[in-house]
C-alpha cells in the first residue's frame, strides 16, 4: 500500500525501535558485552549516509544503569534529520518533516542489515526483545476558547463523553486544562499491539492536540530474523497509516492536503 503524500502533514516525529536482550553478568545489573565495538563499526558502516556524529549527555551514564538508553546519534548534517541512534540494546531511526514512508523503511532496512553484519555471533548473541513504529503528530489547538471534544467528535469521529452532572454545580470549568487519553488493542494477524494516545502539549511554542500512534510487539511476539523484522515493520506501517487516515478523513485530510 502506497502512503498518500500530505504537502501539510502534521507530523511532528516518525520512530523505529529495535531492542535486544542484555546480558546479566551480576543480579540486577544489565549490559551489552560488545555495545562499545558496536559504535565504532556502525560509524565505520553508516558515515557516508550519516556523517555527523553526537555524544549525547546519556553516554556518561555508569554501564550497570544505561540499559536500553540511547547514547548516541548519527545525523546527515547538523541538527538535521533523518538521524539513527545507538545505545546498549537499542537501535533508533528518527525523522520529522521531511518523513517519506519508502525512505523511511529503506534506513530502517539499511540498519537492520548493518546490526546484523557487525553484532559478533549474532545467531547466538542477537536475540530482540522489543520492536516498535510510532508516529507523533500535532494540530494547533487553542484548549481556551475552543472544545476539545468537539473536535474530537466532528473532526476525528472519537466520541469521548464526561458525564454532564459533574458540571451542574458550576465550580468546575467544562474547559479542559489538561488530558491523556490512551487505548492499546491487541493485534489479530500481526503480532504485537496497537496503542493510541491523545494529549495536550505544544508544537513549535503553540498549544496543540498531540495524538501518538504505535505498533509494538515484544518478547515472544518480537520477529528474529532480519526479513521478519523488516515485514513486521511494513505491516506495522500499513496498519498505522491505515489508522491514521481513518481519523483525518474528512475536514482534517482536504486541511493537510
Amino acid at each position: 500500500m502506497e502512503t498518500k503524500i500530505l504537502k501539510n502533514k502534521p507530523l511532528m516525529e516518525a520512530i523505529f525501535e529495535l531492542r535486544w536482550k542484555l546480558s546479566e553478568p551480576v543480579k540486577g545489573v544489565k549490559i551489552d558485552p560488545h555495545y562499545k565495538l558496536l559504535i565504532g563499526r556502525l560509524y565505520d558502516k553508516m558515515n557516508s549516509e550519516y556523517p555527523f556524529y553526537e555524544q549525547l549527555p546519556s553516554a556518561s551514564m555508569p554501564d550497570e544503569i544505561s540499559g536500553y538508553v540511547v547514547q548516541h546519534r548519527f545525523r546527515k548534517n547538523k541538527n538535521d534529520w533523518p538521524l539513527i541512534q545507538i545505545g546498549p540494546g537499542v537501535i533508533t531511526v528518527n525523522d520529522t518533516e521531511k518523513y517519506i514512508w519508502s525512505d523511511f523503511q529503506n534506513r530502517i532496512k539499511a540498519l537492520v542489515d548493518i546490526l546484523f553484519e557487525i553484532y559478533p555471533d549474532y545467531r547466538n548473541m542477537l536475540h530482540f526483545n522489543k520492536s516498535l513504529l510510532r508516529y507523533i503528530d500535532a494540530i494547533q489547538f487553542d484548549f481556551q476558547n475552543d472544545d476539545i471534544f468537539g473536535f474530537f467528535r466532528d473532526k476525528m469521529k472519537i466520541n469521548i463523553n464526561l458525564y454532564k452532572k459533574l458540571f451542574d454545580n458550576l465550580k468546575v470549568d467544562k474547559k479542559t486544562s489538561g488530558f491523556d487519553l490512551r487505548f492499546a488493542f491487541p493485534l489479530i494477524e500481526l503480532k504485537g499491539t496497537i496503542h493510541l494516545r491523545f494529549v495536550n502539549g505544544k508544537k513549535n511554542g503553540y498549544e496543540a492536540l498531540i495524538w501518538e500512534t504505535m505498533v509494538e510487539a515484544v518478547e515472544l511476539d518480537v520477529p528474529q530474523d532480519r526479513s521478519e523484522i523488516i515485514a513486521w515493520v511494513k505491516k506495522a506501517h500499513d496498519l498505522t497509516d491505515d489508522w491514521f487516515f481513518k481519523i483525518i478523513d474528512g475536514e482534517l485530510l482536504r486541511r493537510f492536503e
